[in-house]
């Protein structure tokens, strides 16, 4: 049975950069739950199918195969076979994620993956719902968040290192928008595990993030019985 850490926040608040940071330190597997939601949604977008029509796109599901692979160290996020992982992060397959993560269907496709990987590993996931429903049972689990300006405004710096025009307004305004979205959907909405560690990352940085939830990790750790 692997040792499971869970980190579940809203949009921007830097889970997946600081997820990768720390999975790498512990030296567990890194699950980024996000991205495969994002190619869900990526391919029912490519597909031209209404993504608010919940019947249409929980009978198409089952159509892409979505998983993890590992090269080099780094993960790959594949599609059906083809390597996606800089297509899932763009804003607007984010806005596609969060509207098809909702539906049971869509969840129920990719439950069964990331638990499999969660029995047979020690792996640290990152989400929207992982401590409250895909690991209840995990080791650690951490809510992390940020200001929404604050998180705007690391977005935009992202996007501007990337070269891609950034709009502060209009980005804050998509993360509001999301996470009034993410919190208040009818499955498995956003929320605070009740054992979750609160670590609000507005005035941290990235080095102090990951300096905790390796501490977290090495505390629980220590208090398990050696077998």
């Amino acid at each position: 049975m692997g040792f499971n850490i869970a980190i579940d926040g809203p949009a921007g608040a830097g889970k997946s950069t600081i997820a990768k940071r720390a999975a790498k330190e512990l030296q567990f597997i890194y699950v980024d739950t996000g991205s495969m939601y994002r190619a869900i949604g990526l391919y029912m977008d490519r597909q031209g199918l209404d993504l608010t029509d919940e019947a249409l796109i929980s009978s198409r599901v089952s159509e892409a195969d979505v998983s993890i692979n590992y090269v080099n160290g780094e993960q790959q996020v594949l599609l059906n076979g083809e390597n996606v992982s800089t297509l899932v992060r763009t804003e607007a397959v984010g806005a596609m994620a969060s509207k098809v993560s909702a539906y049971p269907a869509v969840r129920a496709h990719l439950l069964e993956l990331q638990r499999k990987l969660a029995k047979e590993a020690d792996v640290l996931m990152d989400g929207r719902d992982i401590g409250t429903c895909i690991l209840p049972n995990a080791d650690v689990k951490i809510y992390l968040t940020a200001d929404p300006a604050v998180r705007a405004k690391r977005r935009c710096l992202e996007l501007e290192q990337k070269g891609i025009p950034c709009d502060p307004q209009a980005v804050l305004q998509q993360i509001i928008d999301r996470d009034y979205q993410d919190m208040h959907r009818e499955t498995a909405p956003l929320r605070q595990a009740e054992d979750a560690v609160l670590v609000d990352t507005s005035s941290m940085t990235i080095d102090e993030v990951v300096n905790e939830i390796i501490r977290l990790a090495d505390a629980k750790r220590k208090q398990e019985p050696e077998m």
